[in-house]
């Protein structure tokens, strides 16, 4: 019985969270119009021969 109220108190909280989350929204913001300038490394094995 007490595994039982346990997982009830944990789910009511998990709710509650979820619902809390949900009432805040998202925060306000934008993206950058930059994108991001990433670079992939070299394989160590390019410019080899086989």
């Amino acid at each position: 019985m007490r595994a039982l109220a346990a997982a009830a108190a944990g789910l009511t909280a998990a709710l509650a969270l979820v619902l809390t989350v949900t009432a805040i929204g998202a925060p306000a913001g934008e993206t950058s119009p930059k994108p991001l300038l990433t670079t992939v490394p070299e394989h160590p094995l390019d410019g080899e021969a086989p």
